[in-house]
């Protein structure tokens, strides 16, 4: 059967190539912001449900169709997508001060028989200090506005400044291998 990635993010793409799938991806086009909750759970999984539903209504045959949210928390500050500059470089000079935990839902639906299964992966991320210039390289670069948190930690600018993770590389991507695997083996079971 069709496996259909709801993103359009490359680190998903990434994720799903490295875990061997063949896909195909359809972006799911919601308005993220219109949903909201103040726990980052409930509101990771909300809007990967809204995403899941949004693919589903635009496509005509049977698919395991695979969604995911993630937000980042930090210092008990939910973080998505930084909306400007001085908010991604706040978030960035933040990290030297407090890890970076990422919060990531995943929903996988089997189109042909409705069943559907989702799950929730945390990761923590500890930082270096980063330095004023690796912040305005990383600025400059523009990747960081389309990531939660408003940091990729696999760019080659800001590994170095990775201390420690707890988790997963993966989940911190937003797509955690082991749950999407078991989430995907689940669905085709029943």
């Amino acid at each position: 059967m069709k496996i259909i990635l709801g993103s359009s993010s490359e680190w998903r793409q990434k994720v799903m190539r490295d875990m061997g799938f063949e896909f195909e991806c359809i972006s799911p086009d919601i308005d993220e912001k219109s949903i909201r909750f103040t726990d980052p759970k409930e509101l990771t999984m909300a809007i990967a449900l809204a995403k899941s539903e949004a693919v589903l209504g635009r496509i005509d045959e049977p698919a395991i169709i695979i969604t995911s949210d993630q937000v980042v928390v930090c210092n008990g500050e939910i973080r998505e997508k930084p909306v400007d500059t001085k908010q991604a470089r706040d978030f960035l000079k933040s990290y030297s001060d407090y890890p970076a935990e990422t919060c990531t839902a995943v929903v996988v639906k089997n189109t042909k028989t409705g069943v559907l299964q989702n799950g929730i992966d945390i990761a923590k991320i500890f930082f270096k200090p980063i330095p004023e210039e690796v912040i305005n390289k990383l600025i400059e670069e523009g990747n960081i506005f389309k990531a939660a948190g408003g940091f990729i930690s696999e760019d080659p600018l800001l590994d170095p400044y990775v201390e420690k993770i707890e988790g997963t590389e993966d989940s911190i991507m937003g797509l955690p291998k082991d749950l999407t695997k078991r989430l995907i083996d689940g669905v085709c079971a029943q």
